[in-house]
């Protein structure tokens, strides 16, 4: 592996990526892969130092690479990474760029700004569909087009390792054993689903730990949502049955299930069985619920994800529905990143490999568009998959009716962003004009505190910026100066804000504000204003912290006091060396304000009370060095509670299995801030 940095310059092919520093980043649920990279085939000796950038620099790169596919990123002087592409010939794909074969200004900027590049040579261009997908989602280049608001999809689990499986939400990594059902749009439509499975398959939705400690069935099982498999109401066998049709309905079996149950309904009542027969009445009308809540189910259609984009005013909308079993179970609305000089079919092309990155595939695809790189992007899924995937625009019949409603709603999305966008940008603009900005703000964080009596403090911090609130860069401060007398509002925020502002200067550096704000339409890392919750007495904490860090002129602090009586619409706001001022009270940026700090007071407070609970349950034990989860275990099964643990004296820890004199000394010493003698004798 070639170990030289990108500013050496050269040919530099890289399996890994650069590792990404942990944060407190909270409301951010993406779950990407580490991109694994393929067999390097081919090497080349470096580069000389040339000084060369733009179309001459790529012209030396030219020189050595191979006609092989592999993936290419371009770098900026500051080793950012601009771009990233794949290639079935890495010579013939980048000479473009040093032909100066550009078609848009997008790439122009591109390649002059281009000040180093990378390579890295894969067996197949399948194999560098994959890689450039995954590369794109991490590094997220200025250059690509970028899948934004990326969450992770909820699924339905049915557990195993189990003598009585459970059904449940899930979201997230799969690392709990069981068989996962999806994707589904929202966790609304899986607790409908989950609610109407419960009616007609009687499966359990409790705990583990809940399971095991009951000794009568609960209410669930009066009311006919279990079959109460915790006290054995139900055998173990038939309860195994149900997990099948309940398996079988969710993966696309549902005809059968139906039938069958319909066949032991018919059953029971020929045998004057009315009891049995109307619990499979029951049932069947259970299934029928969950199929009738789907909206359109087509009978052409198994399993699929369609996919439709409207493109236009510079904005691209993407509507995804999931078809599953043959029923619909939901869509989804993305605005990706993406220049205005691309037409609807790249930016779709693009998008789908980001799309599937992380997601299983379904067996089918069905597209609004006819995009370039349907046959290979069928081949990579497909091999990803471990089955045939298959990609198709259609034209005509039942599914296009299906793509023409999915546009439908792209239309009417990418119509509501539009005038969000719009209104948005107006009170940003507003917001600027209020409070003497020199342009309108791109990114302005919100800071809050929450506690009660100084007690599991927090400081949160929220982010907003053109396109609204951005989730993913929010931030939550748990304190930590032991020396703060509780409930000290301005220490609180003094330490938010040093935490907050020593560590950007540290990533990113001072900005420079004598220059004009970039055209570049992602969010900035520093922001142009500052939101705090607080009068002059906040402000003052603020005051003296940025003069502290020398950023008094990097950022625009602005202090937000509730009126008299603490009544909405009666604000007071306080700025550095100006005087304070209230707004009207129907004043647009009034209610702008009033939102971004009730975002912020939501976030902080809901940090709070999860410290809080986390606290609450904690175990005391936990804190004892040297205690693992078996000796804990024996513990609380001899003694029955921690407080009663705290109080046993060494010769009663000493009967307990497993535990030593040593560690019995060592759990006595941490409740006990002194050992009497007569208390080490055994």
């Amino acid at each position: 592996m070639n170990s030289r940095t990108p500013q050496d310059g050269g040919i530099l092919y890289d399996e890994t990526l650069p590792e990404e520093e942990d944060d407190d980043v909270v409301e951010a649920d993406v779950d990407v892969p580490a991109a694994k990279g393929p067999d390097i085939a081919w090497r080349e000796t470096p580069l000389p130092e040339t000084g060369l950038t733009g179309m001459d620099l790529i012209g030396e790169f030219v020189k050595q690479l191979p006609n092989s596919p592999g993936v290419y990123r371009m770098l900026n002087a500051e080793s950012e990474v601009l771009y990233v592409g794949k290639a079935r010939s890495l010579k013939k794909r980048v000479g473009n760029y040093a032909a100066g074969r550009v078609h848009s200004n997008r790439i122009a900027q591109m390649v002059r700004q281009t000040a180093n590049m990378e390579f890295v040579i894969t067996r197949t261009e399948t194999e560098a569909l994959l890689l450039e997908a995954n590369l794109i989602k991490r590094l997220r280049p200025r250059f690509n087009v970028l899948l934004r608001d990326d969450k992770s999809f909820p699924y339905i689990l049915i557990s195993g390792g189990h003598r009585a499986p459970a059904i449940m939400k899930h979201r997230g990594a799969r690392v709990r054993k069981g068989d996962y059902f999806g994707p589904f749009a929202s966790a609304m439509a899986v607790g409908r689903t989950i609610n109407s499975l419960q009616r007609a398959f009687l499966l359990r939705t409790c705990t583990d730990s809940v399971f095991e400690s009951r000794t009568r069935p609960c209410l669930l099982y009066q009311i006919k949502r279990c079959s109460g498999p915790c006290t054995h109401e139900i055998a173990d066998a038939d309860y195994d049955e149900l997990v099948i049709e309940a398996r079988d309905f969710l993966s696309g079996k549902s005809q059968n299930v139906k039938a069958s149950i319909a066949t032991a309904m018919n059953e029971a009542s020929e045998d004057l069985d009315f009891e049995r027969a109307a619990v499979y009445r029951d049932r069947l009308a259970a299934l029928s619920h969950v199929q009738s809540h789907q909206g359109i189910n087509l009978a052409s259609i198994e399993e699929a994800d369609v996919f439709a984009i409207h493109h236009d005013g510079g904005l691209s909308c993407i509507q995804v529905f999931f078809y599953r079993t043959g029923q619909n179970w939901g869509n989804r609305a993305y605005f990706p990143k993406a220049d205005p000089s691309l037409t609807a079919a790249e930016v779709l092309n693009a998008f789908l490999a980001q799309f599937y990155d992380d997601k299983p595939c379904p067996h089918q695809i069905l597209l609004s568009e006819q995009i370039e790189e349907m046959e290979l992007l069928s081949d990579a899924l497909t091999e990803r998959a471990g089955f045939r995937v298959y990609i198709a625009s259609p034209q005509r019949g039942e599914k296009r009716e299906v793509v023409d409603h999915a546009l439908n709603n792209a239309r009417e999305a990418h119509g509501r962003k539009l005038a969000e966008t719009s209104s948005q940008t107006r009170l940003l603009a507003g917001l600027a004009e209020t409070f003497g900005l020199p342009y309108p703000p791109r990114r302005i964080e919100i800071y809050d505190n929450s506690h009660i009596m100084g007690t599991n403090a927090v400081g949160g911090m929220v982010v907003a910026g053109p396109d609204g609130f951005i989730k993913n860069q929010y931030r939550k401060f748990n304190i930590k100066n032991e020396e703060l007398t509780p409930g000290d509002d301005f220490g609180m925020m003094k330490e938010v804000m040093t935490r907050r502002f020593a560590r950007l200067i540290k990533e990113v550096g001072k900005p420079d504000r004598s220059l004009p704000p970039s055209e570049d339409d992602s969010v900035p890392a520093w922001p142009d204003v500052i939101l705090i919750d607080g009068g002059q007495g906040q402000m003052t904490a603020v005051r003296a912290i940025l003069a502290e860090l020398d950023i008094t002129d990097s950022v625009a602090a602005i202090g937000v006091a509730k009126g008299a009586d603490r009544e909405a619409g009666r604000e007071r706001f306080f700025q550095l060396a100006k005087p304070s001022f209230s707004l009207p009270p129907r004043d647009p940026v009034l209610y702008f304000i009033q939102r971004l700090r009730d975002e912020a007071h939501r976030f902080a407070i809901g940090s709070h009370r999860a410290r809080r609970k986390k606290e609450l349950v904690s175990n005391p034990l936990d804190e004892v060095s040297g205690i693992g989860p078996t000796r804990k275990r024996a513990l609380l099964q001899h003694f029955g509670t921690a407080k009663a643990v705290s109080r046993a004296g060494i010769p009663d820890l000493l009967s307990v299995p497993g535990i030593s004199e040593t560690v019995a000394r060592l759990i006595y010493a941490h409740f006990h801030t002194a050992m009497p003698e007569k208390n080490l004798r055994k």
